[in-house]
């Protein structure tokens, strides 16, 4: 079975100075550690709001370290500091707009607030970028809505082959 590496980019000012613990990132490792039988390699940056250090993590986890899925959480609201769909489009060869069209889907089943989120996702060269929200409910949410194209979506773009762990998700390919 491949090894699958999985970069989490948790963007938040006040985990980032340490204010306190971030458990987003967590989530998502958790989450993904659930859906995913492959063994996988977590790389996990805590980075405040700023452009530039968002977009050289993201950088350096695509094309340096070379993840196959690149999952950030937080920064993808309606504030002057949510940045994370700008960051991620100044880096995308194509933007997936069905990620985000699904996940706000999902998260208005339980808050009318979720028109508010601008998440989104696309590819740079063989990584898909997934923007998520930051709260660990509202992650698990999503991830269960869009992980059943994400194996699928990892292929298209020449990643590693993940395998999913079916006992917790079904995901979906086209048979040949």
């Amino acid at each position: 079975m491949q090894n699958i590496k999985i970069g989490i980019l948790v963007s938040s000012d006040r985990a980032s100075r340490g204010e306190y613990e971030d458990i987003s990132g967590k989530a998502i490792q958790e989450v993904l550690g659930e859906f995913i039988l492959n063994p996988c390699e977590f790389i996990y940056e805590v980075v405040s709001d700023d452009f530039t250090p968002l977009q050289e993590s993201m950088k350096r986890m695509c094309d340096e370290l070379h993840c196959d899925l690149l999952v950030t959480t937080g920064g993808t609201g309606p504030a002057p500091r949510d940045i994370i769909p700008e960051v991620t489009e100044s880096l995308c060869e194509k933007m997936l707009p069905g990620f985000g069209e699904l996940m706000r889907q999902v998260s208005l089943k339980y808050v009318p607030t979720a028109i508010l989120s601008r998440q989104s996702a696309g590819t740079r060269g063989k990584t898909l970028i997934l923007n998520l929200p930051g709260k660990p409910k509202s992650i698990r949410e999503c991830l269960e809505a869009v992980f059943p194209a994400i194996p699928y979506c990892v292929d298209l773009i020449g990643g590693a082959y993940i395998e999913a762990n079916t006992q917790n998700i079904n995901i979906f390919r086209p048979k040949v």
